[in-house]
């Protein structure tokens, strides 16, 4: 079943692609926003749009660009654009982040669970910043290890020890590359448990909702495999910051 499918049916109740209430998205956009009647947005690995369209809606003088690879989200993304009335603001670009340029600096540069498009953070941040106009902020979501992980907990999530840090370790290296942590937010335990299962929830009930459809039964197999994995693997042990970063 391809990834980006199970993705987008995993997420069809918890749009934001990452373990965050819907209270901790506004209160970090508040803070990203803040002092900035106008600006121009960039989401690289934007989904379905779920961060842009939302900063737009409260915000009626900014404008936004999302890029991803997964063109059926870019089209969920435009559809939530037309109806929340900011389809004229948002241009959505369905290319490899990697790739992406413009001639235009962002004063907001976002990138929240996504890292991996870019191989890690600091990657990720080097990229953000060839984006950035002078004073502007980036608004990025990491993992950490909240202690040390178990093999178990290396296996469920496909990953090494050396992968990710702790949190300490995490925030020094963001600041070695000449960041500036201005905010932060750690998810909380129930953000997590939240998240998890929304995520295997959904898919899970996409399948008994289609148990003809061909791919019913490779859904609920991934919904049971992300189950096990997180429940006896990584929960309690993975955690996550979103850090609002400015240049030093």
């Amino acid at each position: 079943m391809d990834r980006q499918l199970i993705s987008r049916l995993a997420h069809a109740h918890h749009p934001i692609a990452a373990p965050l209430t819907d209270e901790s998205v506004a209160r970090l956009l508040d803070r990203a926003t803040a002092g900035t009647d106008a600006g121009l947005a960039l989401d690289l690995g934007c989904g379905e749009g779920a961060w842009l369209v939302r900063a737009l809606a409260a915000r009626p003088h900014w404008r936004a660009v999302g890029v991803d690879l997964d063109a059926a989200a870019l089209t969920l993304a435009r559809e939530s654009a037309e109806a929340l009335g900011v389809v004229r603001r948002i241009g959505l670009h369905h290319v490899d982040a990697r790739e992406f340029s413009s001639a235009e600096p962002f004063d907001l540069v976002l990138c929240v669970g996504a890292t991996h498009a870019f191989g890690g953070l600091l990657p990720t941040l080097a990229a953000a910043r060839e984006h950035l106009a002078p004073g502007g902020r980036v608004l990025v979501g990491e993992g950490f290890w909240e202690r040390e992980p178990s093999q178990a907990a290396l296996d469920g999530l496909g990953v090494a020890r050396d992968d990710y840090a702790d949190l300490a370790t995490t925030t020094d290296r963001v600041m070695a590359e000449g960041w500036t942590p201005v905010s932060g937010y750690v998810s909380s335990p129930q953000e997590w448990d939240d998240y998890e299962f929304a995520w295997t929830g959904t898919l899970a009930a996409w399948a008994l909702d289609h148990p003809d459809h061909p791919d019913a039964a490779p859904a609920q197999a991934a919904a049971d495999r992300h189950r096990q994995e997180w429940l006896h693997g990584y929960r309690g042990t993975f955690g996550f910051v979103t850090y609002l970063l400015r240049q030093d």
